[in-house]
């Protein structure tokens, strides 16, 4: 009876497999550069690397400004050109320094994807001046295109970024309304071209067909030149067109126009309560962090006293701390951690001052009326020695 000896079979890795290995493998990948890598990112998150950029873009968007005038154009051609190439060569070098600091947290930042769009932007006058000459129709349309540099600025702009949550935070609301609003739109249109847009009699400038009706739905919604089209409706003599006019104004403009505003103003106030709860936490975060330093100091301050005292002969810890507190000067920090420093003592502190400063106005007042009795007492006691002594001149 032969015997078979059967391998076990080797199953070839699939192509998950590899690239699930590969991106563990890129995931506890050690860098060597980590001091350079640290360097950079404390420079590109420092407050002189962001005053420096927030220059270089309002000097870049001023500039912009000067070169859509062709006299002034003309005439620094020279400045521009360098000042280009300048601008472009320091938005580069921070693309670089974003994208050296944080190679794989770059691309999952909305932000930083917004500069690498707008370095993308800045390159596209550059390719098509090469490759299709200056004189090329569209590059018209790239030259304009580099307005949209002034974006960056929302990037070191707390403040803008806040607001761009803000709209985020309201596009499903936002989205909402507006559908709602085309709905009222749509029907309106239909109505105003069934009534006022019959092809012999009716107004075919303004409601003679889908689309034109939308646009004059629209002016009517934002209330531009709404007397015009009525009056052009009247002169027409329609029955209906100023009840037609008035209820689509009062739908259009004063409910659902002023329904998004609103929408828009509860979000934003909302993203700036949150922006200023961060502010706060972000500065006690700070002041705990000032507050360790400190006790750190002051621990090493009580180790080294300890130090002191196992080398130098003191009769007791307490008078090596007498000592220690004589050094101290007026402006040296100091953490107390007791119960005088809480914040519910300090409140207590302040109302009883508060009452024993209205008790003492009290008491002065009490001793003010006492002294006006007793000026009174003595102003009456001369009259009655003299009523008295009078009184025994007519008994004798």
């Amino acid at each position: 009876m032969s015997r078979h000896h059967t391998r076990p079979r080797i199953i070839p890795s699939t192509l998950l497999d590899n690239a699930s290995m590969f991106w563990e493998r890129i995931r506890t990948f050690q860098r060597k550069d980590t001091q350079c890598q640290a360097f950079v990112k404390r420079v590109i998150t420092s407050n002189l690397f962001k005053i420096i950029m927030i220059s270089t873009i309002s000097m870049n968007a001023f500039l912009v400004v000067l070169w859509t005038d062709y006299k002034t154009r003309y005439r620094f051609f020279r400045v521009f050109e360098i000042s280009e190439i300048l601008f472009v060569a320091i938005y580069s070098a921070e693309f670089y320094m974003n994208l050296y600091a944080d190679p794989i947290g770059f691309w999952k930042d909305g932000y930083k994807l917004l500069d690498l769009m707008l370095i993308i932007v800045i390159s596209f006058p550059y390719f098509l001046h090469k490759i299709k000459g200056k004189h090329y129709p569209h590059l018209k349309i790239a030259n304009g295109m580099q307005s949209l540099r002034i974006l960056k600025l929302i990037t070191y702009s707390r403040g803008i970024r806040t607001l761009i949550t803000a709209i985020g935070q309201t596009f499903y609301t936002v989205a909402s309304v507006l559908i709602l609003f085309f709905i009222l739109m749509y029907i309106f249109a239909i109505l105003g071209f069934c009534l006022f847009g019959a092809p012999d009699k009716g107004d075919q400038e303004n409601w003679g067909n889908l689309a034109v009706a939308f646009f004059t739905l629209f002016s009517l919604a934002t209330v531009d030149g709404w007397t015009d089209l009525q009056q052009q409706l009247d002169s027409r003599d329609f029955f209906l067109s100023r009840a037609f006019t008035i209820i689509f104004i009062l739908l259009g403009s004063f409910v659902f126009l002023s329904m998004f505003v609103g929408v828009m103003i509860i979000h934003t106030e909302n993203s700036i309560k949150k922006f200023e709860r961060e502010l706060m936490l972000e500065r006690h975060m700070t002041l705990m962090k000032e507050k360790q330093v400190i006790v750190k100091r002051q621990q090493e301050e009580v180790s080294r006293l300890m130090q002191t005292q196992a080398n130098v002969d003191y009769k007791s810890f307490g008078e090596l701390v007498e000592n220690f507190k004589n050094t101290l000067q007026h402006t040296d920090p100091m953490v107390l951690d007791d119960f005088g420093t809480s914040l519910p003592f300090i409140d207590i502190y302040f109302s009883t001052l508060d009452n024993q400063d209205t008790t003492t106005y009290k008491l002065q007042e009490l001793y003010y009326e006492m002294v006006h009795v007793l000026n009174l007492m003595l102003d009456d006691l001369p009259q009655k020695k003299q009523f008295q002594s009078s009184a025994k001149v007519d008994e004798k």
